[in-house]
């Protein structure tokens, strides 16, 4: 049986929102496992927060960047928020830019493989790492080449901590473009409409509400079939947040997005989100430790 340390507690806590009893209950129930404990939580109706983002954890920036048909966004990863204002870093950031705009790269290993100079991508980066003194990484990338009736939206926020793409088509409006843009930054969608979402994510949003109602004893007396409507408006509720035409406008809370593109004559066949460091575990290191670690050789 997995140890439950209040380590372990405080990380569910922090992620659920439930209190301290029952998140000892989930993590024992299910051994540990923190993403099942979550799970378990939400269908006992406990969690207060399973939507929560997921913990930034990396610093460094992220970029999008538009050259006629061709648009980039790209992730760069760096140990600090100050080293990602360095020079280096920015005039890295650059040459990873340039690359995927004119060389178009079809994944990770053909990016850092790609020459600037004589030298490979990955060899800039190592030596990058060396001379400044932290890890630095080429995360992610997305290469979006549009058809010449669509146009692109683009948006970066403070200052490349989030980066959004957003392919447009229909009567080209450069207000529209950046609006849409910045509405995928902000409330950052999952998908463009329900038809793109995956069967088995709406699957499994409907086996969590059908053990939530279950676990309600407020419905028990209910009908199946009202149960049935009950279970499908909460799927229907809980996903349309991830669906951009579905959200509320962020100009415009009154509104739809999807109002808002049918209104200015323009529909969205897909877009790119990046946010600096969204899924990675942030390494939590103990100062003091290190400090006597180092001098006492520990």
């Amino acid at each position: 049986m997995a140890e439950i340390t209040a380590k372990l507690v405080k990380e569910l806590r922090e992620k659920s929102g439930a209190g301290v009893m029952d998140a000892k209950k989930a993590l024992v129930e299910v051994e540990g496992d923190i993403e099942k404990a979550i799970e378990l939580l939400r269908e006992k109706g406990m969690a207060k927060a399973a939507k929560k983002a997921d913990r930034v954890a990396a610093e460094g920036l992220t970029g999008v960047y538009v050259n006629g048909n061709v648009a980039a966004v790209v992730e760069v990863n760096a140990e600090t928020d100050f080293v990602a204002k360095n020079e280096q870093f920015l005039a890295l950031l650059d040459t990873v830019r340039d690359v995927l705009l004119t060389e178009k790269p079809a994944d990770l290993d053909a990016a850092l493989a790609c020459t600037v100079n004589g030298e490979t991508v990955a060899d800039i980066i190592t030596t990058a790492t060396a001379t400044i003194g932290e890890k630095i990484t080429l995360r992610r990338f997305a290469v979006v080449e549009k058809a010449d009736d669509e146009f692109f939206g683009a948006y970066m926020h403070m200052g490349g901590k989030v980066s959004a793409l957003v392919v447009l088509k229909g009567k080209e409006d450069a207000k529209v473009a950046k609006d849409i843009a910045m509405q995928v930054a902000s409330m950052n969608p999952q998908y463009v409409s329900r038809n793109d979402m995956p069967a088995e994510v709406v699957e499994h949003e409907r086996k969590v509400q059908t053990e939530i109602v279950k676990n309600d004893e407020k419905l028990a007396s209910k009908p199946e079939k009202v149960l049935a409507g009950i279970i499908e408006g909460k799927v229907s509720k809980n996903l349309k947040d991830s669906c951009l035409v579905e959200q509320e406008f962020f100009l415009n809370p009154d509104q739809k997005v999807g109002q808002y593109l049918k209104e200015s004559g323009v529909e969205v066949p897909s877009f790119v989100r990046y946010a600096v460091g969204e899924g990675i575990e942030k390494r939590e290191d103990n100062f003091a430790e290190e400090v006597m670690s180092q001098a006492f050789g520990k």
